[in-house]
């Protein structure tokens, strides 16, 4: 395995670990999130670098405006239930109360 896949691989288990045990606000989960993302999409910029292929792949860019979709309903969400419940607290909020 080499540095590059090293890093990457654990920056995804480190925000995935993260995601798993600070999932105190909704703010941390959204990060832990982006993160990973973001690991992903560089993984798969280098790709084809790492392969040597010369053709240019669209899956990155396609990933990131996935992502960046992902950020911006995160980002409503937070505020709505910001304004809602008075706080990001994921233990305020309860998904089968109307």
């Amino acid at each position: 395995m080499t540095y590059l896949h090293l890093s990457f691989f654990s920056a995804f288990t480190l925000s995935s670990l993260g995601l798993a045990f600070h999932r105190t606000h909704l703010i941390s989960a959204l990060l832990c999130l982006e993160s990973m993302m973001l690991s992903m999409y560089v993984a798969l910029a280098m790709w084809p670098i790492q392969t040597q292929t010369t053709s240019s792949t669209l899956l990155p860019i396609l990933m990131l405006t996935f992502s960046a979709c992902e950020a911006g309903t995160g980002l409503a969400l937070l505020v709505a239930s910001t304004r809602t419940h008075g706080s990001d607290h994921l233990h305020n909020f309860n998904l089968l109360q109307c």
